[in-house]
C-alpha cells in the first residue's frame, strides 16, 4: 500500500488517541435506502448554508450599489477613504478568521454560524445610520469581524456530511449563494435605491435596512432547521425535534466514514501538531496564493462594476441592473465547470481554465477603454465576460486544495488558509481602483491582468506537481503488484480480477483518480 494514499479500511489506520472519537464501520444499507437519506440531507443542508452566503454577501456587498447613489457625498468621504473602509472590511475578516473557526470547531455549526447571521446582520442593518469617515471605517471592520468564519464554517461544515467525490458539486451549490447574492444584490438595489426621499432618507439607507432585516429573519430559519454534526443533528432552537431519524444518521454517518476513516475520527480540538501540519506544507501555500491571485482583482472589480458601467453613459441607478447580467450568467457556467471537475476529477484543469477565461475579461476591458463612447456596448460586454468568470475558480481551488489534506482539522484549516487568501486579496485589492484612476482605469486593468498571470503560474505548477505524483503512485503500485506475485509464488494469475483484486485501490495525489479506476471509486486525497 502506498504511504501517501488513503485507505478504505479503517484497520490501516492507528487506533484513536484519548482526545479522539473512534468509529465503526459496517456498510449495513441498500442503495435506496442512501439516496433518500443523501436527498433529504441536500434538501436540509444545502438550501440553508446556500441561504447564508445570499446573506452574507447582500450585507457585504450592497455598499457597491451605495456609491451610485451617492453614498461617498452624503456620508462624507471620497473614493480612497471608501477604498481604506473596503480595507478595514478583509482586516477584521483577516484578524479572527481563525478564531472564529475554533470556537466553531469545538460549538459546532448550528450554534456558531446561526450566532454569526444575527451579528453580521445587526451591523449591516446599523449602517444605514453612518455619517463621517470614523463611522464608516468602524461600521467595516465590525462587518468584517462578525462575517469572520462563516464561509470557511460552511465549507468545513459540508465536507463533514459529504464524501469526498461530492463535494466539489456541492461547494460550488453553496457558492451559488455567493453568486446570486452578488447578482440579486445589484437587481434588489436598482428597486430599493428609488426610495430615496422615503421617509426622509437617501435610497442606500433603506438598501442597508431590509437587506440587514433579511439576513436577521433568515437568521431564525438556521434557529430552526440547520443541525449541527453526527453527534448532535439537531437545530439550536429546537434541540429535541429530529430532523433526521437514527437510520437515516446512521447511513449518513457511516457511509462518510466508509469514504474517509479519518473523518470519523475527529479530535474535541484542533492542536498545535495539525496547525504545524498544514502551515508546513507547500502545496496548501499555493492554493492560498491561488486564492490570493484570484479574490484582488475580482474584489475590486465586483465593488465598482456598477460605477464602471456607469461611466459607458448608462444612468447611475440602471447601471447596478445592469452589472448584474453577467453575474447571473455565471451560474450555469460555473455549474457546468463544477461538473466537469466532479464527474471526470479534472481539478487542476477547472482552476487553471477558469483563471485564463477570468484573465481574458481583464485583457478586453483595459483594450476597450480605447474606444470611443458610442461603442459602449463593446465596453459593456468585457464587464459582463469578467463577471461569467471571475468567481468559480475560487472554490474549485479549495475542493482542490481539500483533497490534499489528510484529516478533518487539517482540512478545516486548509479552508480556512483558502478563504483567509481570499479576505487578505480584499485589502490589496481594494487600492486597485484608485481615484486618479478613474473613470477609465487603465493602471488598474493592467494590475488585474499582471496579478492573474501571477495565479495562473501557479496554479500550473501545481498542476504538474499533481501529474509527476500521479505518474510516481502508479509506478509504485505496479512495483507493489510485482511484489504480491512474487509472495504468490512468482506466477502470473490467470484471473485478471483477482489480480486486480490484490493490487492496492489507490487514487493518486490529490483527488485524482488513477489511469486503471473506473467511474464510481472514490477520489480521495493524500
Amino acid at each position: 500500500m502506498l504511504r501517501d494514499a488513503k485507505s478504505a479500511d479503517v484497520d490501516d489506520y492507528p487506533h484513536p488517541a484519548e482526545d479522539e472519537v473512534a468509529l465503526s464501520l459496517e456498510a449495513d444499507w441498500t442503495k435506496e435506502e442512501e439516496a433518500r437519506a443523501k436527498r433529504k440531507l441536500d434538501f436540509v443542508l444545502m438550501p440553508l448554508l446556500g441561504l447564508g452566503y445570499f446573506c452574507l454577501q447582500l450585507d457585504r456587498g450592497n455598499i457597491a450599489n451605495a456609491i451610485t447613489d451617492r453614498f461617498m457625498e452624503d456620508v462624507g468621504i471620497n473614493q480612497d477613504q471608501f477604498n481604506v473602509g473596503q480595507q478595514m472590511l478583509s482586516l477584521g475578516i483577516v484578524l479572527t478568521e481563525i478564531p472564529s473557526n475554533m470556537i466553531l470547531y469545538r460549538v459546532g455549526p448550528g450554534k456558531w454560524l446561526t450566532l454569526q447571521l444575527f451579528l453580521f446582520g445587526t451591523v449591516s442593518t446599523f449602517q444605514a445610520f453612518q455619517k463621517g469617515y470614523g463611522a464608516f471605517i468602524i461600521t467595516r471592520f465590525l462587518l468584517g469581524i462578525t462575517e469572520s468564519g462563516f464561509i470557511p464554517g460552511g465549507l468545513w461544515t459540508l465536507s463533514t456530511w459529504y464524501t469526498r467525490s461530492e463535494s466539489a458539486k456541492r461547494i460550488i451549490v453553496f457558492y451559488f449563494g455567493n453568486q446570486l447574492g452578488q447578482a440579486s444584490s445589484k437587481l434588489l438595489a436598482y428597486g430599493i435605491l428609488h426610495m430615496r426621499g422615503v421617509g426622509g432618507r437617501p435610497g442606500w439607507f433603506w438598501l442597508f435596512v431590509l437587506m440587514g432585516a433579511f439576513t436577521l429573519l433568515s437568521g431564525i430559519l438556521f434557529c430552526l432547521f440547520l443541525p449541527d454534526s453526527f453527534k448532535n443533528p439537531h437545530s439550536t432552537f429546537l434541540p429535541r425535534v429530529k430532523i433526521f431519524t437514527d437510520r437515516e444518521i446512521h447511513i449518513l454517518r457511516t457511509r462518510v466514514w466508509l469514504d474517509d476513516p479519518m473523518k470519523g475520527k475527529k479530535k474535541k480540538r484542533i492542536g498545535r501538531p495539525a496547525f504545524r501540519k498544514a502551515f508546513l506544507s507547500w502545496r496548501l501555500w499555493v492554493h492560498f496564493l491561488i486564492s490570493l491571485a484570484n479574490n484582488g482583482p475580482l474584489r475590486a472589480f465586483d465593488t465598482y462594476g456598477p460605477s464602471i458601467v456607469t461611466s459607458f453613459g448608462f444612468p447611475a441607478l440602471s447601471s447596478n441592473a445592469l452589472a448584474s447580467v453577467g453575474l447571473y450568467i455565471q451560474i450555469p457556467v460555473a455549474f457546468a465547470f463544477s461538473y466537469v471537475s466532479d464527474r471526470f476529477n479534472k481539478r487542476g484543469e477547472t482552476v487553471m481554465a477558469g483563471f485564463t477565461c477570468h484573465l481574458i475579461g481583464y485583457i478586453f476591458n483595459r483594450a476597450f477603454t480605447t474606444v470611443g463612447p458610442d461603442l459602449r456596448g463593446v465596453r459593456y460586454f468585457g464587464v459582463v465576460w469578467t463577471q461569467v468568470f471571475g468567481t468559480f475558480s475560487h472554490p474549485l481551488n479549495i475542493t482542490w486544495m481539500s483533497l490534499a489534506c489528510t484529516d478533518s482539522e487539517e482540512r478545516a484549516l486548509a479552508m480556512t488558509m483558502a478563504i483567509m487568501g481570499g479576505n487578505i486579496a480584499g485589502i490589496y485589492g481594494a487600492q486597485i481602483f484608485r481615484q486618479d484612476d478613474r473613470p477609465l482605469y487603465q493602471r488598474g486593468f493592467a494590475v488585474n491582468i499582471s496579478i492573474l498571470v501571477a495565479g495562473l503560474l501557479l496554479a500550473v505548477v501545481r498542476f504538474v506537481d499533481d501529474r509527476l505524483r500521479r505518474r510516481k503512485a502508479a509506478n509504485q503500485q505496479q512495483l507493489d503488484i510485482q511484489a504480491n506475485e512474487t509472495d504468490n509464488g512468482g506466477g502470473l494469475s490467470d484471473n485478471k480480477d483477482s489480480r486486480d483484486d490484490r493490487a492496492p485501490r489507490v487514487a493518486a495525489a490529490d483527488g485524482q483518480l488513477a489511469p486503471d479506476q473506473k467511474d464510481g471509486v472514490v477520489p480521495v486525497g493524500v
